[in-house]
């Protein structure tokens, strides 16, 4: 259990650096594309990221399995929240440019979020479960930047964001939010490929 945890940790880590360059970069095309390297670390290396591990729950879902994933999420939430704060501290221009991200996130409706979050976890699934099956980081180079150009919401990127700019109750409301997005997002074609007996 806790190699599930300090794996989450180590996932949180490379998410909040994927932050700093998007936030560091003023060509936001640019920035997507190198946010990308997180995720092609995190799967190089066999971390936990919360995003690209909840598809496969529709798969295999044994009381393990559920505890593994949650307590991959607290590394992820934990440590993306607490560096967040570090950066705000130690990069206060990158800190105003997460502040300027975040606000704009808070006026979205809970519909909005929830559905921008479903079709980031569609993305994030697609990434992950092509860089397993096919052996390529293809999947991870495309769907990153298109989630982040299409102004998806990654729960684990945004508690960064929110860890840098503003960490109140509206910001933790809105990452639970996103988490309930990006599961049903991830969850949906594996789940459809089951139903209709197909390989996810």
């Amino acid at each position: 259990m806790l190699k599930n945890f300090f794996g989450g940790v180590c996932a949180g880590i490379l998410i909040s650096i994927g932050g700093c360059v998007y936030l560091a970069c003023d060509d936001r095309y640019i920035g997507a594309l190198f946010f990308s390297v997180a995720l092609l670390c995190i799967c190089w290396k066999g971390y936990v990221l919360f995003t690209g591990r909840v598809g496969y729950m529709a798969l295999s879902h044994t009381a393990e399995d559920w505890k593994s994933l949650f307590l991959g999420l607290a590394g992820n939430l934990l440590t993306t929240a607490l560096l967040g704060l570090v950066i705000r501290y130690a990069l206060p221009g990158l800190a105003e440019k997460a502040a300027v991200l975040c606000d704009g996130k808070l006026v979205q409706t809970a519909g909005q979020t929830l559905i921008r979050a479903a079709f980031c976890g569609v993305l994030m699934y697609l990434a992950v479960s092509i860089y397993k099956e096919n052996k390529t980081p293809l999947g991870i180079v495309f769907c990153i930047p298109v989630f982040i150009l299409s102004g998806f919401e990654h729960s684990i990127a945004d508690m960064f964001y929110f860890g840098a700019g503003r960490l109140d109750g509206p910001s933790l409301l809105f990452v639970l939010e996103v988490i309930v997005g990006n599961s049903v997002g991830g969850l949906l074609l594996p789940m459809l490929a089951k139903i209709g007996g197909k390989k996810a």
